[in-house]
C-alpha cells in the first residue's frame, strides 16, 4: 500500500497545527482565525520543518468557502437580498471604484502600468467571504438589516469581480500582455470577441444561471430534498444537502462561469424555500466549520515573513487602502444613504480585509503579464495582515459606536452599542433567545403578566416584540455589555433558550457572578453539555430527548391498561 499520501498530510497538519495555534491564541484572548493563520505560516514553505501541498491546501479552502456560502443562502432569502438592493448595489459598485483607483494611483507610483493598477486596485477592492460572514456570525449580525445589507455587499462584489476575470484576458491584450495565452471563456474564443462581445456575453450567462435557480431550482432542490427526507436516512439527507451545494456550485461555475461561492449561495437560497432548511443548515455546519478553518491555514501558507522586512513602505501604503482607504470610503458610502453611524461602521469594518477573490486575481494577473509579482506578494501580504487586523478593526468600531451614537432604546441598533442603558425592571425573568424554544415560554410569561426582558439577536424579532409592549435588547448575551443591560443583579431568573452551550455557558457564568442567588434556567442536548453548564452554576438543564422520554412514560403509566391491552390483543392475534 502506498504511503505517499499528500492529501491526509496537509489535512492532519492543518487541523493540527490550526488547533495548537489557535489554543494557544485564544488562551491571549486573541481571536482564535490569527493562530489559523499562523498554523498556515508554520506549515508554508517559507519557514523551516513540515512544509505542506500548498495546492491541495487552496482547494480544500475552496470546499469551505462553498460550504459557508451554502449556509448564508439557507438563511438569507430572495426577499432579503432584494430589500437592500437600493444600498448594496450603488455602495458595492462605488466602493469597488474608489478602492481601485486607490490601488491604481498607489500602483503609479511604484512605476507599474496601467493594466497592472487596475489589477492590483481591483484585487484591493473585494473583501473576503470567509471573513466576513465569521465576522457577522461570531456577532449575531447575519439576521440583522445591517447584516443583510454585508452580506448584499458581498454578492454584489462577487458578481464584479466575476466580470473582471473574464475581462482581464480581453484587457490584457490591449495592455501589451498575454491575452491570447488565458481565454476567459470557450464561446469568446472561438468566436473571436472583442471587450464589449465577452462582456455581453458574460451578463447573459449570469442572468441565464440566477433564471434558471429562480424558475427550476426554487421548485426541484426543495421537492428532492423532502422526498429524501420521507426516506428516513439521516446519511442520505446529509449526503444529499452536501451534493446540492457541491454539484451547483461547480455546475455554475463550469457552465456559467459564476464562481463558486456565488453558485453555492444561490443553491441555498433555494433551499430556504423549503422547511427543512434548518435542518439542512444543521448538518453542514461540522463540515464547514473543519473547511473554513483550513482556508485561513492555506492563507497563512502563502505568506512569506521576510517580505514585509525586504519592501515594508510599499506593505504600509497597501494595508492603508484596504484596512483605511476602502472602509473610509464604505462608511462615507453608507452614511449618504442616511443609514445609522452604527450600520455604517459595522460595513466598513466587514470590509477591511481582502482574502480568497484577491488572489485569484493575482494569480490571473501576474499569468497575463499584467500583474508583476511584486503585486501578487503585496496582495498576499495585505491580505494577511488585514485579516489578522480585522478583529482590532471590530474593536475600534464598538469603541467609536459607544461615542458617535446616542442609545435609543426603542430602537435595534442600540443594542450594539457599548453604552446600553440598564433596564428598569426588577425581580423580573430574562429570556435569553426567542427562537423556536424561547418563543414559547415568552408567550407564556407575557400571558401572566410577568415581568420579564427578552435578549434576542434578530432585530426584525425585537422590533416585533417591542409593538406587543414586550422590552427586548438586541445582541447577543454572551457579551458583557449587554447582560449588564438585562440587570441581571436584581433579576429573579434567567433562561437560556440558545441551542449553543458554549456561548450559554458564557452567560451562566457572568450572571452567576453578578447575582449568586439568580434561578438559571438552561438547555441542552447531550449529558456533556449538561455536565458543562451546572459546573458553571446554572441550577436546572433541561435537554431535549430526556423530556421527550419522560412525557411517554408518563402517558404509559396514565394508561397503564391500555398497554397492557395492545399486547394482549398482539398475542392472540398472532396465536
Amino acid at each position: 500500500m502506498p504511503h505517499d499520501t499528500p492529501l491526509i498530510a496537509t489535512i492532519v497538519a492543518g487541523l493540527g497545527l490550526a488547533f495548537v495555534f489557535g489554543t494557544i491564541a485564544q488562551r491571549f484572548r486573541v481571536p482564535p482565525l490569527v493562530g489559523y493563520l499562523l498554523a498556515g505560516v508554520a506549515a508554508g514553505p517559507f519557514t523551516p520543518g513540515f512544509v505542506a501541498d500548498q495546492a491541495l491546501a487552496t482547494e480544500l479552502a475552496e470546499l469551505g468557502i462553498i460550504l459557508l456560502m451554502f449556509g448564508v443562502g439557507l438563511h438569507f432569502s430572495l426577499n432579503d437580498l432584494m430589500s437592500v438592493r437600493a444600498i448594496a448595489v450603488p455602495g458595492a459598485v462605488a466602493q469597488i471604484a474608489v478602492a481601485t483607483l486607490m490601488g491604481l494611483g498607489l500602483s503609479m507610483l511604484m512605476g507599474w502600468t496601467v493594466g497592472a493598477g487596475l489589477v492590483f486596485g481591483l484585487a484591493l477592492s473585494v473583501a473576503s467571504t470567509v471573513v466576513l460572514l465569521r465576522a457577522l456570525q461570531e456577532r449575531r449580525l447575519m439576521d440583522t438589516e445591517r447584516g443583510k445589507i454585508a452580506v448584499g455587499w458581498l454578492i454584489v462584489e462577487d458578481l464584479a469581480m466575476v466580470l473582471a476575470l473574464v475581462l482581464f484576458p480581453a484587457v490584457a491584450s490591449f495592455q501589451g500582455g498575454n491575452g491570447t495565452a488565458l481565454a476567459a471563456d470557450p464561446l469568446a474564443a472561438r468566436f473571436g470577441l472583442g471587450l464589449t462581445g465577452v462582456l455581453v456575453l458574460t451578463l447573459i450567462k449570469i442572468a441565464l444561471f440566477i433564471a434558471l435557480m429562480l424558475v427550476v431550482g426554487r421548485r426541484l432542490i426543495p421537492w428532492v430534498l423532502h422526498y429524501i427526507a420521507h426516506t428516513g436516512s439521516r446519511e442520505l439527507f446529509r449526503l444529499t444537502v452536501l451534493a446540492i451545494a457541491l454539484c451547483i456550485a461547480f455546475g455554475a461555475t463550469k457552465l456559467f462561469g459564476v464562481s463558486l461561492a456565488l453558485g453555492a449561495f444561490f443553491a441555498g437560497m433555494m433551499l430556504r424555500e423549503s422547511p427543512l432548511s434548518q435542518r439542512a443548515a444543521q448538518e453542514t455546519l461540522p463540515l464547514r466549520d473543519a473547511f473554513a478553518v483550513l482556508f485561513f491555514v492555506s492563507v497563512g501558507m502563502l505568506f512569506d515573513p521576510m517580505s514585509a522586512v525586504r519592501e515594508p513602505w510599499p506593505l504600509v501604503a497597501t494595508l492603508f487602502v484596504i484596512v483605511v482607504g476602502k472602509s473610509l470610503a464604505a462608511l462615507l458610502i453608507v452614511l449618504a444613504f442616511r443609514r445609522p453611524i452604527a450600520t455604517a461602521l459595522m460595513i466598513s469594518a466587514s470590509l477591511a480585509q481582502i482574502g480568497e477573490f484577491s488572489f485569484i486575481l493575482a494569480e490571473l494577473g501576474v499569468a497575463l503579464d499584467l500583474l508583476p509579482k511584486a503585486g501578487r506578494d503585496l496582495i498576499l501580504a495585505g491580505a494577511i495582515f488585514s485579516i489578522m487586523l480585522n478583529p482590532l478593526v471590530f474593536a475600534v468600531v464598538d469603541w467609536l459606536t459607544a461615542r458617535l451614537e446616542k442609545p435609543d432604546v426603542s430602537s435595534p441598533v442600540a443594542a450594539t452599542s457599548e453604552a446600553i442603558p440598564v433596564t428598569a425592571l426588577t425581580d423580573h425573568t430574562i429570556l435569553v433567545g426567542y427562537g423556536r424554544v424561547g418563543s414559547i415560554v415568552g408567550d407564556a410569561l407575557h400571558r401572566r403578566n410577568a415581568p420579564f426582558l427578552a435578549v434576542e439577536a434578530s432585530d426584525d424579532t425585537v422590533a416585533k416584540l417591542r409593538q406587543r409592549g414586550i422590552e427586548a435588547l438586541m445582541g447577543n448575551a454572551a457579551r458583557a455589555s449587554v447582560l449588564r443591560a438585562t440587570n441581571p443583579a436584581a433579576a429573579r431568573s434567567l433562561v437560556i433558550a440558545i441551542p449553543e452551550a458554549f456561548e450559554a455557558g458564557q452567560i451562566v457564568e457572568q450572571a452567576r457572578a453578578a447575582n449568586a442567588g439568580i434561578q438559571i434556567i438552561a438547555r441542552a442536548h447531550s449529558d456533556a453539555e449538561v455536565d458543562h453548564l451546572r459546573g458553571l452554576g446554572a441550577d436546572i438543564v433541561i435537554m431535549g430527548e430526556r423530556e421527550i422520554a419522560r412525557g411517554m412514560i408518563e402517558e404509559l403509566d396514565r394508561h397503564p391498561n391500555a398497554a397492557t391491552q395492545d399486547t394482549r390483543t398482539a398475542t392472540h392475534s398472532a396465536a
